[in-house]
């Protein structure tokens, strides 16, 4: 007999309530006992004026308990306070989000049959996601994609990890690298470095694109896709519409200390208290958090409940092909009724314990290299005079400097140097870039002087140094 495992329960906003109840209930019916401790974060939180959406003392909850179940919470769209969820998976680094999809009896789509059965493992706390972001000029907004080799190998080694302990054979490493060569590279070459140490998996490199046509056309060849965080959130929501849709979709997000499991879709306000939520993803959610802590046998007899549920016809009112529509609570009770029994078109998988990856969060992360140098820098200036203007100024502006004007680039084109007319629309926001003229060595007293020899012609808000490590370039350059 398992000793009683601590739980902070999150229940959310809109049809958060009723789903996390429904999942408690069909725990607690499976013989399941927890210690709960129950907290708000989300929409209650934001209107309290906390401004993450996340209480301190749902904060002091979790870092007892280690482990959440938490219902939607509400997110502002395109204005106002960060995402309560997002602040959650920061907090607590929990790097993997773990997506998985599978084909359900009775539940009908155009791939029924096709036996599909997939895990997305998604970064979870970098790229976009970070949320650096700034106003360049007033037309002008920039987003800083930061990605870690850290960061990479923690989530690539969980991806390898479950595919071992869940027995299964493929890993597809979904990314933009022909484009985002350093950042959506570095998952590209760190899923490659870590594949080494994983013989037993076929390890393989797709590019997102073709992974989201792929999916659609023949998805039956993916198993487990690794991917970085902006894309992963694209993919798995795609994945979750080839087995029924968001409303069948569990997720876990996984870290080294804190795991969190929720239900992917949101909190559908127009339908809350009205007992017509499916309350599915939430259930099946709770079934990956009982394994997570030890209880697999009953995640098992909770999976195999509701399968066996869909395979009677029961149904809510979402989903399509109803039979028998109900509500929120006898659904639910269904489900109940069918803990014991076994789906006759869906066995469970031979789950084995998820060795996690041995990476501490202790420290600072560091990749070292045997070489480096600075041998330029990236200014960018807001101004609205023409290419041939600003070249005339810089280059007289840089007159006596130990600094060269090399190119300048408008929305990612080069304008300067030009092999003949350059078609491109132009905006008030112009990154220039100096590297050091003949012989000479690029300092960071160098770089001071550029910007203040720059700043008396110019207004600039962002400047990056041009690196080399190991003599290789660690910078982009302009199309064109």
């Amino acid at each position: 007999m398992l000793a009683s495992k601590k739980v902070t329960i999150l229940p959310g906003d809109g049809i958060g309530p009723e789903v996390v109840s429904a999942a408690l209930r069909i725990i607690d019916a499976a013989g399941v006992t927890l210690d709960t401790e129950v907290h708000e974060a989300g929409a209650n939180a934001f209107a309290k004026g906390v401004e993450s959406g996340v209480p301190r003392e749902t904060i002091e909850s979790v870092e007892r308990t280690r482990v959440v179940l938490k219902g939607p919470l509400e997110t502002p769209i395109g204005y106002g306070n960060k995402s309560a969820n997002v602040t959650l998976r920061k907090l607590f680094e929990t790097y993997a989000n773990v997506r998985p999809v599978r084909e359900l009896p009775g539940v009908q789509t155009p791939y029924t049959g096709r036996k599909l059965d997939i895990v997305v493992v998604r970064e979870n706390v970098e790229d976009l996601y970070a949320g650096v972001e700034y106003m360049q000029t007033p037309g002008v907004s920039e987003c800083l994609k930061l990605i870690s080799r850290p960061g990479c190998e923690k989530v690539a080694r969980f991806a390898f990890e479950l595919a071992v302990a869940e027995g299964r054979q493929r890993i597809h490493c979904a990314t933009k690298s022909n484009i985002m060569k350093l950042t959506e590279g570095m998952m590209k070459r760190t899923f490659e470095d870590v594949a080494c140490d994983y013989p037993s998996i076929e390890a393989k490199h797709i590019l997102v694109d073709n992974c989201a046509h792929q999916l659609v056309m023949r998805p039956e060849q993916f198993d487990v896709i690794l991917t970085t965080n902006m894309n992963g959130d694209i993919l798995s929501d795609l994945t979750s519409g080839l087995t029924g849709g968001l409303g069948f979709a569990p997720s876990a997000n996984i870290g080294t200390d804190v795991a969190m499991f929720e239900a992917v879709h949101g909190s559908a306000p127009d339908i809350a208290g009205k007992n017509l939520a499916n309350p599915t993803a939430l259930i099946l959610s709770a079934a990956m958090m009982l394994r997570h802590i030890g209880y697999g046998k009953a995640a098992n007899v909770v999976e195999q409940a509701v399968l066996v549920t869909f395979e009677q016809g029961v149904r809510t009112g979402d989903m399509t092909g109803t039979s028998r529509a109900l509500g929120t609570i006898e659904f639910t009770d269904a489900v109940i009724a069918n803990l014991g029994k076994t789906s006759t078109t869906a066995s469970s998988r031979d789950y084995k314990d998820i060795t996690p990856p041995k990476i501490s969060n202790a420290g600072v992360g560091h990749v070292t290299v045997a070489r480096r140098a600075v041998v330029g820098a990236d200014v960018f200036l807001e101004t609205t005079d023409e290419t041939d203007t600003i070249v005339s100024t810089l280059n007289s502006a840089l007159d006596g400097s130990n600094m060269r004007l090399l190119s300048i680039a408008n929305r990612g084109t080069t304008v300067y140097p030009s092999a003949g007319q350059v078609n491109v629309a132009l905006v008030d926001h112009f990154r220039c870039r100096f590297v050091a003229s003949q012989g000479a060595e690029v300092t960071d007293a160098g770089i001071v002087d550029l910007l203040q020899r720059v700043s008396g012609k110019y207004s600039w808000m962002h400047i990056e140094k041009l690196q080399q490590f190991d003599g290789a370039d660690a910078f982009s350059k302009a199309q064109g």
